[in-house]
């Protein structure tokens, strides 16, 4: 029981940033807009974190400042893309190589410097051996849970998630009818950026309490891969970004050593979470029906008529 239990909050402890990550991305991609920078702006947050609490020790404050970073990155390719019709594919992979030089550049400082970690936010029932597995986290873990909540809410139930939708499936109709598309992707750009700051900032804040470069370690690129394997659902990610923090356990605890996951090499239980964004996305690649539920606008750069 208690390696169980162990186990269950490991695991949502490495699908917190991931989840956070992957539902900025999945609000943006609803728009219509390809945003695969969201490895490098989840470095900017990182640094950006891991910096504000060194300096302040303020977590709360440095989760702010890690969001920000995120959209001042987003707010970048926003004006590329959206303002001057850049190639989205190409202007997200400079932005993860720009988020990733950067971070790396700014961080050189700050290597191997420690910070403390986040507190659970009810610290008498974390130390519960049973009720941890409810109670044991700090606020990121429970920021992610609403925001499944909150997302799905907003695009099914409000009206605002509704124009997002129509400008994601149909831009011109959007256009059309007197919604400003750009103004509507801007801010899903804006927001996924900032979702992606503060996933970054999880891990310095909740993870790893030092500065290590790259240390998101192609978390962002399993995020973009999850928005996919969930169908631009969000509970499906939910339980996707969990399948993934417990093929991550699985590494860790094999590294540990001990029982019969240490017959497997810790290097193969590395490399599982990635071999299995492929499988996944080849599989999806795979399908020809409209059940994938992708955007009908995703990708595209928005040309009105007039």
């Amino acid at each position: 029981m208690d390696l169980t239990i162990a186990i269950l909050v490991t695991v949502v402890g490495a699908s917190t940033p991931i989840l956070i990550a992957a539902l900025g991305e999945l609000v943006v991609e609803r728009s219509g807009v390809l945003n695969l920078g969201v490895e490098g702006m989840m470095l900017l947050g990182a640094i950006a974190g891991f910096v504000v609490q060194f300096h302040t020790g303020n977590h709360y404050l440095a989760l702010i400042c890690g969001a920000a970073a995120g959209m001042a990155a987003s707010l970048i390719f926003g004006f590329l893309t959206l303002s001057l019709s850049a190639n989205q594919t190409a202007t997200g992979l400079a932005l993860t190589i720009f988020g990733t030089g950067f971070s790396a550049l700014a961080g050189a400082s700050y290597s191997a410097r420690p910070v403390t970690l986040m507190s659970p936010i009810f610290p008498e029932l974390a130390a519960h051996p049973v009720l941890r597995v409810i109670f044991g986290y700090s606020f990121p873990a429970y920021f992610a849970i609403f925001m499944v909540f909150a997302i799905w809410f907003f695009l099914k139930r409000t009206r605002a998630g509704l124009i997002l939708r129509a400008v994601g499936e149909n831009d011109l109709s959007a256009h059309s009818i007197g919604y400003s598309v750009v103004k509507v992707r801007y801010f899903a750009v804006m927001f996924g950026g900032a979702m992606a700051g503060i996933a970054g900032a999880c891990f310095p804040l909740t993870l790893t309490p030092q500065w290590a470069e790259g240390m998101t370690a192609g978390r962002g690129w399993i995020a973009v891969a999850l928005v996919v394997f969930a169908s631009w659902r969000p509970f499906r990610l939910l339980g996707g970004a969990y399948l993934f923090g417990l093929v991550m356990t699985m590494e860790l605890y094999a590294k540990a050593g001990g029982g019969p996951l240490s017959a497997i090499p810790s290097e193969l239980w590395a490399a599982l979470p990635y071999i299995a964004t492929i499988v996944v996305l080849v599989l999806i690649s795979l399908r020809r029906d409209a059940s994938t539920n992708a955007p009908a606008c995703l990708g595209k750069p928005f040309m009105p008529s007039n």
